[in-house]
Protein backbone atom coordinates (compact mmCIF):
# COMPACT_ATOMS: atom_id res chain seq x y z
CA UNK A 1 0.00 0.00 0.00
CA UNK A 2 1.53 3.49 -1.21
CA UNK A 3 0.39 6.93 -1.46
CA UNK A 4 1.97 9.79 -3.77
CA UNK A 5 3.20 13.17 -2.66
CA UNK A 6 3.80 14.67 -5.84
CA UNK A 7 6.50 12.62 -8.11
CA UNK A 8 7.63 10.66 -5.30
CA UNK A 9 5.88 7.64 -3.86
CA UNK A 10 5.71 6.73 -0.12
CA UNK A 11 5.23 3.33 0.52
CA UNK A 12 3.56 2.51 3.78
CA UNK A 13 5.59 -0.10 4.99
CA UNK A 14 8.52 1.45 4.81
CA UNK A 15 7.56 4.57 5.87
CA UNK A 16 6.38 2.49 9.42
CA UNK A 17 9.92 1.03 9.25
CA UNK A 18 11.59 4.81 9.47
CA UNK A 19 9.28 5.85 11.80
CA UNK A 20 10.26 2.84 13.95
CA UNK A 21 13.75 3.16 13.47
CA UNK A 22 13.30 7.11 14.42
CA UNK A 23 11.23 6.70 17.14
CA UNK A 24 14.15 3.87 18.77
CA UNK A 25 16.99 6.28 17.89
CA UNK A 26 15.17 9.06 20.15
CA UNK A 27 14.42 6.92 23.16
CA UNK A 28 17.82 5.47 23.06
CA UNK A 29 19.18 9.19 22.94
CA UNK A 30 16.99 9.36 26.61
CA UNK A 31 18.70 6.55 27.88
CA UNK A 32 22.25 7.55 26.99
CA UNK A 33 21.83 11.08 28.37
CA UNK A 34 19.91 9.36 31.56
CA UNK A 35 23.24 6.96 31.34
CA UNK A 36 25.54 9.99 31.18
CA UNK A 37 27.44 8.23 28.42
CA UNK A 38 27.80 10.59 25.06
CA UNK A 39 25.00 10.16 22.94
CA UNK A 40 27.29 11.12 19.92
CA UNK A 41 28.47 7.61 19.95
CA UNK A 42 24.77 6.73 18.76
CA UNK A 43 24.63 8.43 15.40
CA UNK A 44 27.78 7.00 14.76
CA UNK A 45 27.14 3.62 15.74
CA UNK A 46 24.28 3.60 13.77
CA UNK A 47 26.56 3.71 10.09
CA UNK A 48 27.78 0.17 11.33
CA UNK A 49 24.72 -1.06 13.09
CA UNK A 50 21.83 -0.08 10.38
CA UNK A 51 23.41 -1.31 7.49
CA UNK A 52 24.44 -4.66 8.95
CA UNK A 53 20.75 -4.94 10.80
CA UNK A 54 19.24 -4.62 7.09
CA UNK A 55 21.60 -7.54 5.59
CA UNK A 56 21.07 -9.66 8.61
CA UNK A 57 17.55 -9.20 8.44
CA UNK A 58 17.36 -9.53 4.39
CA UNK A 59 19.53 -12.89 4.72
CA UNK A 60 17.51 -14.66 7.19
CA UNK A 61 14.26 -13.81 5.06
CA UNK A 62 16.23 -15.34 2.13
CA UNK A 63 17.21 -18.38 3.77
CA UNK A 64 13.23 -18.64 4.99
CA UNK A 65 12.17 -18.25 1.62
CA UNK A 66 14.78 -20.23 0.23
CA UNK A 67 12.54 -22.17 -2.11
CA UNK A 68 11.43 -19.22 -3.93
CA UNK A 69 14.47 -17.47 -3.97
CA UNK A 70 16.13 -20.41 -5.31
CA UNK A 71 14.14 -20.34 -8.09
CA UNK A 72 14.47 -16.57 -8.60
CA UNK A 73 17.77 -15.48 -7.70
CA UNK A 74 17.61 -12.19 -8.96
CA UNK A 75 15.24 -10.87 -6.28
CA UNK A 76 17.17 -12.08 -3.68
CA UNK A 77 19.13 -8.21 -3.28
CA UNK A 78 16.27 -5.51 -3.92
CA UNK A 79 13.41 -7.32 -3.07
CA UNK A 80 11.04 -7.01 -0.20
CA UNK A 81 10.93 -9.01 2.95
CA UNK A 82 13.28 -8.90 6.00
CA UNK A 83 13.53 -11.05 9.08
CA UNK A 84 13.53 -9.47 12.30
CA UNK A 85 16.23 -11.77 14.34
CA UNK A 86 18.59 -11.34 11.35
CA UNK A 87 18.01 -7.90 12.07
CA UNK A 88 18.70 -8.32 16.22
CA UNK A 89 22.17 -10.93 14.96
CA UNK A 90 22.92 -7.96 12.30
CA UNK A 91 22.86 -5.49 14.64
CA UNK A 92 24.62 -6.67 17.72
CA UNK A 93 27.55 -7.71 15.27
CA UNK A 94 27.62 -4.09 14.53
CA UNK A 95 27.14 -2.70 18.45
CA UNK A 96 30.22 -4.93 19.10
CA UNK A 97 32.39 -3.81 16.28
CA UNK A 98 31.79 -0.18 17.16
CA UNK A 99 32.09 -0.40 20.83
CA UNK A 100 35.13 -2.65 20.71
CA UNK A 101 36.36 -0.06 18.21
CA UNK A 102 35.62 2.81 20.39
CA UNK A 103 36.68 0.95 23.77
CA UNK A 104 33.74 1.40 25.40
CA UNK A 105 31.22 -0.85 27.52
CA UNK A 106 29.31 -2.93 25.08
CA UNK A 107 26.94 -4.19 27.70
CA UNK A 108 25.86 -0.79 28.77
CA UNK A 109 25.45 0.30 25.46
CA UNK A 110 22.96 -2.30 24.52
CA UNK A 111 20.88 -1.51 27.73
CA UNK A 112 20.84 1.92 26.27
CA UNK A 113 19.36 0.53 22.75
CA UNK A 114 16.94 -2.21 23.70
CA UNK A 115 14.38 0.09 24.90
CA UNK A 116 14.41 1.37 21.95
CA UNK A 117 14.88 -1.34 19.77
CA UNK A 118 12.04 -3.40 20.97
CA UNK A 119 9.49 0.05 20.69
CA UNK A 120 10.76 0.44 16.69
CA UNK A 121 10.12 -3.41 16.54
CA UNK A 122 6.48 -2.49 17.39
CA UNK A 123 5.86 -0.04 14.98
CA UNK A 124 7.72 -1.56 12.12
CA UNK A 125 5.04 -4.49 12.78
CA UNK A 126 2.23 -2.08 11.58
CA UNK A 127 4.38 -2.30 7.99
CA UNK A 128 2.59 -6.03 7.86
CA UNK A 129 -0.90 -4.60 8.58
CA UNK A 130 -0.26 -2.23 5.39
CA UNK A 131 1.14 -5.02 2.89
CA UNK A 132 -1.41 -7.68 4.66
CA UNK A 133 1.07 -9.81 5.68
CA UNK A 134 1.75 -11.65 9.01
CA UNK A 135 -1.35 -12.66 9.78
CA UNK A 136 -2.14 -16.43 10.94
CA UNK A 137 -4.83 -19.06 11.05
CA UNK A 138 -8.64 -18.27 10.27
CA UNK A 139 -10.48 -16.89 12.84
CA UNK A 140 -14.04 -16.43 13.51
CA UNK A 141 -12.86 -13.97 16.63
CA UNK A 142 -14.15 -10.13 16.89
CA UNK A 143 -11.01 -9.13 16.38
CA UNK A 144 -9.87 -11.13 13.47
CA UNK A 145 -8.82 -8.80 10.08
CA UNK A 146 -9.67 -9.09 6.69
CA UNK A 147 -7.41 -10.41 4.02
CA UNK A 148 -8.17 -9.76 0.84
CA UNK A 149 -7.85 -12.93 -1.53
CA UNK A 150 -4.97 -12.00 -3.57
CA UNK A 151 -3.02 -11.80 -0.45
CA UNK A 152 -4.22 -15.15 1.14
CA UNK A 153 -2.04 -18.46 1.39
CA UNK A 154 -2.97 -21.49 -0.75
CA UNK A 155 -5.31 -23.52 0.51
CA UNK A 156 -6.65 -20.68 3.00
CA UNK A 157 -8.55 -19.10 -0.12
CA UNK A 158 -12.11 -19.80 1.21
CA UNK A 159 -11.34 -17.80 4.66
CA UNK A 160 -11.83 -14.30 4.97
CA UNK A 161 -10.94 -13.40 8.73
CA UNK A 162 -7.73 -14.08 10.21
CA UNK A 163 -5.57 -14.00 13.62
CA UNK A 164 -4.03 -10.52 13.01
CA UNK A 165 -0.20 -11.73 13.88
CA UNK A 166 1.23 -8.35 13.38
CA UNK A 167 -1.16 -6.72 16.23
CA UNK A 168 -0.69 -9.44 18.59
CA UNK A 169 3.62 -8.07 18.19
CA UNK A 170 2.33 -4.76 18.05
CA UNK A 171 0.94 -5.24 21.60
CA UNK A 172 3.95 -7.58 22.99
CA UNK A 173 6.56 -5.54 21.42
CA UNK A 174 4.81 -1.69 23.33
CA UNK A 175 4.30 -3.32 26.91
CA UNK A 176 8.36 -5.04 26.63
CA UNK A 177 8.81 -1.26 25.62
CA UNK A 178 7.26 -0.11 28.91
CA UNK A 179 8.27 -2.33 31.09
CA UNK A 180 11.90 -1.92 30.19
CA UNK A 181 12.05 1.70 31.10
CA UNK A 182 10.23 0.86 34.33
CA UNK A 183 12.81 -1.62 35.49
CA UNK A 184 15.56 0.25 34.04
CA UNK A 185 14.61 3.07 36.35
CA UNK A 186 12.54 0.84 39.65
CA UNK A 187 15.67 -0.98 39.93
CA UNK A 188 18.63 0.84 38.44
CA UNK A 189 20.78 0.49 41.59
CA UNK A 190 20.02 -3.66 41.43
CA UNK A 191 20.76 -3.64 37.79
CA UNK A 192 24.08 -4.61 36.16
CA UNK A 193 25.34 -3.60 32.87
CA UNK A 194 23.39 -5.95 30.06
CA UNK A 195 20.90 -6.61 32.13
CA UNK A 196 18.38 -4.75 30.22
CA UNK A 197 19.22 -6.29 27.26
CA UNK A 198 18.85 -9.85 29.06
CA UNK A 199 15.33 -9.23 29.68
CA UNK A 200 14.68 -7.82 26.78
CA UNK A 201 15.65 -11.21 24.77
CA UNK A 202 13.65 -13.09 27.69
CA UNK A 203 10.46 -10.84 27.53
CA UNK A 204 10.47 -11.12 24.09
CA UNK A 205 11.73 -14.65 23.58
CA UNK A 206 8.67 -16.21 25.55
CA UNK A 207 6.07 -13.46 23.27
CA UNK A 208 7.42 -14.79 20.18
CA UNK A 209 7.44 -18.43 21.24
CA UNK A 210 4.04 -18.18 22.21
CA UNK A 211 2.99 -16.45 18.90
CA UNK A 212 4.96 -18.83 16.70
CA UNK A 213 1.86 -21.47 17.16
CA UNK A 214 -0.73 -18.86 15.53
CA UNK A 215 1.50 -18.38 12.87
CA UNK A 216 0.67 -20.66 8.74
CA UNK A 217 3.70 -21.92 6.51
CA UNK A 218 6.46 -20.91 9.45
CA UNK A 219 10.29 -22.09 8.71
CA UNK A 220 10.65 -25.02 10.69
CA UNK A 221 13.65 -27.30 11.63
CA UNK A 222 12.82 -30.78 12.74
CA UNK A 223 8.74 -29.83 12.82
CA UNK A 224 9.53 -27.22 14.71
CA UNK A 225 9.44 -23.60 14.01
CA UNK A 226 12.83 -21.90 13.47
CA UNK A 227 11.69 -19.26 15.51
CA UNK A 228 10.47 -21.70 18.42
CA UNK A 229 14.40 -22.90 18.29
CA UNK A 230 15.77 -19.19 18.35
CA UNK A 231 13.60 -17.73 20.86
CA UNK A 232 13.74 -21.00 23.37
CA UNK A 233 17.55 -20.20 23.44
CA UNK A 234 17.31 -16.89 24.12
CA UNK A 235 15.09 -17.19 26.73
CA UNK A 236 16.97 -20.28 28.33
CA UNK A 237 20.31 -18.52 28.40
CA UNK A 238 19.01 -15.16 29.28
CA UNK A 239 17.72 -17.03 32.57
CA UNK A 240 20.89 -18.71 33.13
CA UNK A 241 22.93 -15.63 32.76
CA UNK A 242 20.54 -13.13 34.72
CA UNK A 243 20.19 -16.11 37.55
CA UNK A 244 24.28 -16.27 37.53
CA UNK A 245 25.01 -12.87 37.54
CA UNK A 246 22.22 -11.65 40.51
CA UNK A 247 22.47 -15.30 42.73
CA UNK A 248 26.05 -16.36 42.16
CA UNK A 249 28.38 -13.12 41.56
CA UNK A 250 28.64 -10.52 44.47
CA UNK A 251 26.40 -7.82 44.08
CA UNK A 252 27.45 -4.57 42.19
CA UNK A 253 28.24 -2.59 44.58
CA UNK A 254 30.53 -4.78 46.33
CA UNK A 255 31.81 -5.18 42.50
CA UNK A 256 32.69 -1.08 42.89
CA UNK A 257 34.84 -1.54 45.97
Amino acid sequence: MSFEIGPLTVHLYGLMLALGAAAGVAVAYIEAKRRSENPEHLFNMALIVLPLGIIGARAYHVIDQWDFYSQNPEQIIGGAGLGIFGAIAGGVVGVLIYTYWKKINALRWFDILAPGLILAQGIGRWGNYFNQELYGYPTDLPWGIFIDPANRLPEFEEFTHFHPMFFYEFVLNITGFALLMIIGRKWRDRLRDGDIMLLYFIYYGVGRFILEGFKIEVWTLGGIPTARWITGAAVIIGLGVLWHRHRRLPPPADLDD
